[in-house]
Protein backbone atom coordinates (compact mmCIF):
# COMPACT_ATOMS: atom_id res chain seq x y z
CA UNK A 1 0.00 0.00 0.00
CA UNK A 2 1.36 3.43 -0.98
CA UNK A 3 1.47 6.17 1.61
CA UNK A 4 -1.19 8.76 0.84
CA UNK A 5 0.15 12.26 0.15
CA UNK A 6 -1.51 15.16 1.96
CA UNK A 7 -3.11 17.52 -0.56
CA UNK A 8 -1.79 21.08 -0.34
CA UNK A 9 -3.42 24.25 -1.72
CA UNK A 10 -2.95 24.49 -5.49
CA UNK A 11 -0.42 27.36 -5.34
CA UNK A 12 1.80 25.26 -3.08
CA UNK A 13 1.37 22.09 -5.15
CA UNK A 14 2.23 23.84 -8.42
CA UNK A 15 5.22 25.70 -6.98
CA UNK A 16 6.70 22.61 -5.35
CA UNK A 17 6.30 20.42 -8.44
CA UNK A 18 7.79 23.09 -10.73
CA UNK A 19 10.70 23.51 -8.32
CA UNK A 20 11.29 19.75 -8.29
CA UNK A 21 11.29 19.72 -12.10
CA UNK A 22 13.90 22.46 -12.01
CA UNK A 23 16.02 20.39 -9.61
CA UNK A 24 15.64 17.31 -11.81
CA UNK A 25 16.85 19.33 -14.78
CA UNK A 26 20.02 19.94 -12.81
CA UNK A 27 20.51 16.20 -12.19
CA UNK A 28 19.81 16.41 -8.46
CA UNK A 29 19.81 12.83 -7.06
CA UNK A 30 16.48 11.15 -6.33
CA UNK A 31 17.33 10.83 -2.66
CA UNK A 32 17.91 14.58 -2.39
CA UNK A 33 14.70 15.29 -4.32
CA UNK A 34 12.69 13.19 -1.86
CA UNK A 35 14.31 14.94 1.07
CA UNK A 36 13.72 18.47 -0.28
CA UNK A 37 10.17 17.65 -1.31
CA UNK A 38 9.39 16.22 2.13
CA UNK A 39 10.80 19.24 3.93
CA UNK A 40 8.91 21.84 1.91
CA UNK A 41 5.64 19.91 1.89
CA UNK A 42 5.87 19.49 5.64
CA UNK A 43 6.51 23.20 6.10
CA UNK A 44 3.57 24.08 3.85
CA UNK A 45 1.27 21.85 5.84
CA UNK A 46 2.39 23.33 9.17
CA UNK A 47 2.23 26.94 7.98
CA UNK A 48 -1.31 26.47 6.66
CA UNK A 49 -1.22 29.30 4.11
CA UNK A 50 -2.78 29.19 0.66
CA UNK A 51 0.43 30.19 -1.13
CA UNK A 52 4.20 30.26 -0.54
CA UNK A 53 4.00 34.00 -1.26
CA UNK A 54 2.11 34.52 2.01
CA UNK A 55 4.84 33.07 4.23
CA UNK A 56 6.83 35.46 6.41
CA UNK A 57 9.89 34.98 8.55
CA UNK A 58 7.75 35.44 11.65
CA UNK A 59 5.48 32.57 10.58
CA UNK A 60 8.48 30.33 10.02
CA UNK A 61 10.04 31.22 13.37
CA UNK A 62 6.83 30.36 15.23
CA UNK A 63 6.46 27.10 13.29
CA UNK A 64 10.05 26.05 14.03
CA UNK A 65 9.83 27.10 17.69
CA UNK A 66 6.76 24.96 18.36
CA UNK A 67 8.22 21.74 16.92
CA UNK A 68 10.28 19.21 18.84
CA UNK A 69 12.75 18.60 16.03
CA UNK A 70 16.32 17.39 16.26
CA UNK A 71 19.06 19.89 15.35
CA UNK A 72 19.80 17.91 12.19
CA UNK A 73 16.18 18.07 11.07
CA UNK A 74 16.01 21.81 11.78
CA UNK A 75 19.12 22.38 9.67
CA UNK A 76 17.66 20.29 6.86
CA UNK A 77 14.31 22.10 6.92
CA UNK A 78 16.02 25.50 6.94
CA UNK A 79 18.29 24.58 4.04
CA UNK A 80 15.44 23.18 1.93
CA UNK A 81 13.26 26.23 2.51
CA UNK A 82 16.08 28.63 1.66
CA UNK A 83 16.66 26.79 -1.62
CA UNK A 84 12.94 26.65 -2.38
CA UNK A 85 12.50 30.38 -1.85
CA UNK A 86 15.59 31.19 -3.91
CA UNK A 87 13.77 29.49 -6.78
CA UNK A 88 10.52 31.31 -5.91
CA UNK A 89 12.31 34.67 -6.18
CA UNK A 90 13.78 33.71 -9.55
CA UNK A 91 10.31 32.76 -10.80
CA UNK A 92 8.67 35.93 -9.49
CA UNK A 93 6.50 34.11 -6.95
CA UNK A 94 7.98 36.11 -4.07
CA UNK A 95 10.31 39.08 -3.73
CA UNK A 96 12.12 38.01 -0.56
CA UNK A 97 13.39 34.83 1.03
CA UNK A 98 11.69 34.46 4.44
CA UNK A 99 13.81 31.44 5.36
CA UNK A 100 17.11 33.34 5.22
CA UNK A 101 16.43 35.08 8.53
CA UNK A 102 15.70 31.83 10.38
CA UNK A 103 18.26 31.27 13.15
CA UNK A 104 21.18 29.11 12.12
CA UNK A 105 21.31 25.82 13.98
CA UNK A 106 24.78 25.11 15.41
CA UNK A 107 26.48 21.89 14.43
CA UNK A 108 25.99 19.23 17.06
CA UNK A 109 28.95 17.29 18.39
CA UNK A 110 29.58 14.24 16.20
CA UNK A 111 28.33 11.03 17.79
CA UNK A 112 29.20 8.16 15.46
CA UNK A 113 27.37 4.93 16.11
CA UNK A 114 29.13 2.18 14.18
CA UNK A 115 27.51 -1.23 14.03
CA UNK A 116 29.09 -3.45 16.67
CA UNK A 117 30.95 -6.69 16.04
CA UNK A 118 27.97 -8.59 17.43
CA UNK A 119 25.57 -6.92 14.99
CA UNK A 120 27.98 -7.46 12.10
CA UNK A 121 28.28 -11.18 12.85
CA UNK A 122 24.51 -11.42 13.27
CA UNK A 123 24.00 -10.00 9.78
CA UNK A 124 26.53 -12.34 8.19
CA UNK A 125 25.00 -15.39 9.87
CA UNK A 126 21.34 -14.57 9.17
CA UNK A 127 21.59 -13.05 5.70
CA UNK A 128 21.04 -14.90 2.46
CA UNK A 129 23.74 -14.65 -0.24
CA UNK A 130 22.23 -11.49 -1.78
CA UNK A 131 21.78 -9.57 1.45
CA UNK A 132 25.18 -10.70 2.73
CA UNK A 133 26.84 -9.17 -0.33
CA UNK A 134 24.89 -5.93 0.16
CA UNK A 135 26.06 -5.77 3.77
CA UNK A 136 29.67 -6.47 2.79
CA UNK A 137 29.66 -3.64 0.28
CA UNK A 138 28.58 -1.28 3.06
CA UNK A 139 30.61 -2.71 5.94
CA UNK A 140 33.78 -3.70 4.09
CA UNK A 141 33.88 -1.07 1.33
CA UNK A 142 31.96 1.83 2.90
CA UNK A 143 29.24 2.19 0.25
CA UNK A 144 25.98 4.06 0.85
CA UNK A 145 22.77 2.11 0.25
CA UNK A 146 22.19 4.01 -3.01
CA UNK A 147 25.71 3.13 -4.12
CA UNK A 148 25.17 -0.53 -3.27
CA UNK A 149 21.99 -0.52 -5.34
CA UNK A 150 23.87 0.78 -8.39
CA UNK A 151 26.80 -1.63 -8.44
CA UNK A 152 27.27 -3.14 -11.94
CA UNK A 153 29.61 -5.94 -12.88
CA UNK A 154 31.33 -3.54 -15.29
CA UNK A 155 32.33 -1.42 -12.29
CA UNK A 156 34.79 -4.07 -11.10
CA UNK A 157 38.28 -3.44 -12.48
CA UNK A 158 41.51 -5.39 -12.12
CA UNK A 159 44.52 -3.09 -11.85
CA UNK A 160 48.23 -3.62 -11.24
CA UNK A 161 47.90 -3.26 -7.47
CA UNK A 162 44.68 -5.25 -7.12
CA UNK A 163 40.92 -5.02 -7.61
CA UNK A 164 39.04 -1.72 -7.61
CA UNK A 165 35.38 -0.78 -7.81
CA UNK A 166 33.91 2.27 -9.53
CA UNK A 167 31.31 3.66 -7.13
CA UNK A 168 28.42 5.79 -8.41
CA UNK A 169 28.01 8.32 -5.62
CA UNK A 170 25.78 11.24 -4.71
CA UNK A 171 25.17 13.90 -7.30
CA UNK A 172 26.42 11.73 -10.14
CA UNK A 173 29.96 11.78 -8.74
CA UNK A 174 32.12 8.72 -9.20
CA UNK A 175 35.04 7.46 -7.15
CA UNK A 176 37.22 4.39 -7.48
CA UNK A 177 38.03 2.42 -4.34
CA UNK A 178 40.15 -0.67 -3.69
CA UNK A 179 38.27 -3.83 -2.71
CA UNK A 180 39.55 -7.06 -1.21
CA UNK A 181 40.11 -10.13 -3.37
CA UNK A 182 37.32 -11.93 -1.52
CA UNK A 183 34.80 -9.17 -2.15
CA UNK A 184 35.93 -8.83 -5.76
CA UNK A 185 35.28 -12.53 -6.33
CA UNK A 186 31.70 -12.17 -5.09
CA UNK A 187 31.06 -9.12 -7.29
CA UNK A 188 32.58 -10.89 -10.31
CA UNK A 189 30.01 -13.69 -9.97
CA UNK A 190 27.34 -11.14 -10.91
CA UNK A 191 23.69 -11.41 -9.87
CA UNK A 192 23.81 -15.14 -10.57
CA UNK A 193 26.27 -15.54 -7.73
CA UNK A 194 23.54 -14.89 -5.19
CA UNK A 195 20.34 -15.66 -7.15
CA UNK A 196 19.94 -18.71 -9.39
CA UNK A 197 19.27 -17.92 -13.05
CA UNK A 198 20.41 -14.29 -12.98
CA UNK A 199 23.60 -14.62 -15.02
CA UNK A 200 27.12 -13.29 -14.47
CA UNK A 201 26.82 -9.74 -15.81
CA UNK A 202 24.70 -6.63 -15.39
CA UNK A 203 23.35 -4.93 -12.29
CA UNK A 204 24.53 -6.79 -9.21
CA UNK A 205 21.10 -6.40 -7.63
CA UNK A 206 18.48 -6.34 -10.44
CA UNK A 207 15.17 -4.62 -9.73
CA UNK A 208 12.55 -2.18 -10.93
CA UNK A 209 14.42 1.11 -10.29
CA UNK A 210 16.09 1.77 -13.66
CA UNK A 211 16.99 -1.91 -13.80
CA UNK A 212 18.34 -2.28 -10.26
CA UNK A 213 16.87 -2.37 -6.77
CA UNK A 214 15.97 0.97 -5.21
CA UNK A 215 18.11 2.36 -2.38
CA UNK A 216 15.09 2.16 -0.06
CA UNK A 217 14.70 -1.56 -0.78
CA UNK A 218 18.39 -2.23 -0.18
CA UNK A 219 18.33 -0.30 3.09
CA UNK A 220 15.19 -2.08 4.28
CA UNK A 221 16.55 -5.54 3.48
CA UNK A 222 19.66 -4.94 5.58
CA UNK A 223 17.93 -3.06 8.40
CA UNK A 224 15.60 -6.04 8.85
CA UNK A 225 18.65 -8.14 9.72
CA UNK A 226 19.73 -5.68 12.43
CA UNK A 227 18.33 -5.01 15.91
CA UNK A 228 15.61 -2.39 16.25
CA UNK A 229 16.96 1.14 16.06
CA UNK A 230 19.87 0.24 13.78
CA UNK A 231 20.09 0.98 10.06
CA UNK A 232 22.28 -0.04 7.15
CA UNK A 233 24.01 3.35 7.31
CA UNK A 234 25.65 2.29 10.58
CA UNK A 235 27.63 -0.28 8.58
CA UNK A 236 29.19 2.68 6.78
CA UNK A 237 30.03 4.15 10.19
CA UNK A 238 31.59 0.80 11.06
CA UNK A 239 33.72 0.89 7.93
CA UNK A 240 34.86 4.46 8.65
CA UNK A 241 35.75 3.71 12.26
CA UNK A 242 37.68 0.53 11.49
CA UNK A 243 39.42 2.11 8.51
CA UNK A 244 40.59 5.04 10.63
CA UNK A 245 41.69 2.82 13.52
CA UNK A 246 43.70 0.73 11.08
CA UNK A 247 45.40 3.59 9.24
CA UNK A 248 45.11 6.78 11.35
CA UNK A 249 44.72 8.51 8.00
CA UNK A 250 41.51 10.53 8.03
CA UNK A 251 42.08 11.84 4.50
CA UNK A 252 42.30 8.30 3.14
CA UNK A 253 39.04 7.41 4.89
CA UNK A 254 37.45 10.57 3.47
CA UNK A 255 38.50 9.51 -0.03
CA UNK A 256 37.11 6.00 0.44
CA UNK A 257 33.77 7.30 1.71
CA UNK A 258 33.43 9.93 -1.00
CA UNK A 259 32.98 12.86 1.38
CA UNK A 260 33.53 16.38 0.10
CA UNK A 261 34.60 17.54 3.56
CA UNK A 262 36.83 15.87 6.12
CA UNK A 263 34.50 17.31 8.77
CA UNK A 264 31.80 14.96 7.51
CA UNK A 265 34.18 12.02 7.79
CA UNK A 266 34.86 12.94 11.42
CA UNK A 267 31.17 12.46 12.13
CA UNK A 268 31.50 8.84 11.04
CA UNK A 269 34.58 7.80 13.01
CA UNK A 270 34.10 6.74 16.62
CA UNK A 271 36.95 7.46 19.04
CA UNK A 272 37.58 4.87 21.77
CA UNK A 273 38.84 5.45 25.32
CA UNK A 274 42.09 3.81 24.25
CA UNK A 275 42.46 6.49 21.57
CA UNK A 276 42.02 9.27 24.14
CA UNK A 277 44.36 7.54 26.60
CA UNK A 278 47.03 7.19 23.91
CA UNK A 279 46.70 10.89 23.06
CA UNK A 280 47.14 11.89 26.71
CA UNK A 281 50.10 9.57 27.21
CA UNK A 282 51.75 10.88 24.05
CA UNK A 283 51.54 14.43 25.39
CA UNK A 284 52.77 13.54 28.89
Amino acid sequence: MHKQTYKLPSDWEHAIEEWLDWLRAGAVPKTTLRLRRGHVRRAARILDTTSPALVSTDLLVVAFARRDWSPEHRRGMRTSLIKFYEWCIARGITETNPALALPKVPESRPRPRPATDRIWQQILMQAGPRERLMAQLAGEAGLRRAEVARVHTNDLLEEIDGWTLVVHGKGGKQRTIPVSDALAREIAKGPGGHTIGRGRSGWLFPGQDDGHLSPDTVGKLISELMPEGWSMHKLRHRFATRAFQGTRNLLAVQEALGHASVATTQRYTAITRDDVRAAVQAAA
